[in-house]
């Protein structure tokens, strides 16, 4: 097996710390997670901050959508264990120059937040990264204004459903790669699959060579996808 799929903390490190927690990324970041997706929307006041859901009623000690509130508002909530609810800023402070890849999903497949794409790529063009950010969305048309913006950046589709004619619609949507729930033979580019948690499952996925997975327990599927290296 030539190709070694790079394990990605789905929303930081689940499976111990509150998901999308500052917390959960810095465990992760000190114990040498090789990738990090995470989760972006806006507050009332246009800030970018991480999680998951368009509400904050699952994760955190309050309920209302995100962009009903300003930043500091929205700072009189907290997640599981007392943990704030990261601005992407203090991400992207915290990853400084780590060796991780950060695979950043605009969250606007239910919400278009107006000026996303400009303000976000603002924020991670002017932070000095290791790698280049992976951007992400099951809404195209979010993908397509950032390629306005930015047309060399590395652009990757969400999608649950087969994508029918793989290698012709990369092409005409000019991506980088599909970040699929399943795994398709026909992708000819960077093939991510969300979110493998299942054993069997991860070490099939790492026999096929898929260029990463998305895992709750990045430790774990780490540790296998190791294993299975050396087979």
């Amino acid at each position: 097996m030539t190709v070694k799929t790079l394990v990605f903390g789905h929303r930081g490190y689940p499976a111990k710390f509150p998901e999308n927690s500052l917390a959960g990324f810095a465990y992760a970041l000190d114990h040498g997670v090789e990738g990090l997706e995470f989760d972006v929307h806006l507050t009332k006041d246009q800030v970018p901050v991480i999680m998951h859901d368009e509400r904050i009623d699952r994760t955190s000690n309050g309920t209302g959508l995100i962009n009903s509130y300003t930043l500091a508002e929205l700072r009189q909530f907290h997640l599981a264990e007392n943990e704030p609810i990261p601005t992407l800023a203090e991400f992207l402070t915290l990853v400084g120059t780590h060796d991780v890849q950060l695979n950043l999903e605009f969250k606007t497949d239910k919400i278009q937040y107006p000026h996303i794409e400009r303000i976000v790529m603002g924020m991670v063009n002017a932070t000095p990264l290791k790698h280049p950010v992976i951007y992400s969305s099951f809404h195209l048309p979010t993908l397509k204004t950032c390629q306005q913006f930015a047309p060399d950046e590395a652009y990757c589709w969400l999608t649950g459903k087969p994508v029918v004619n793989a290698a012709a619609f990369v092409a005409s949507e000019h991506l980088a790669g599909l970040h699929l729930s399943h795994y398709q033979a026909d992708v000819p580019v960077a093939e991510r699959i969300w979110t493998v948690d299942d054993p069997a499952l991860a070490k099939q996925l790492f026999q096929d060579g898929v260029a990463g997975i998305f895992t709750d327990d990045f430790v774990a599927m780490t540790a296998l996808r190791d294993e299975v290296m050396v087979e």
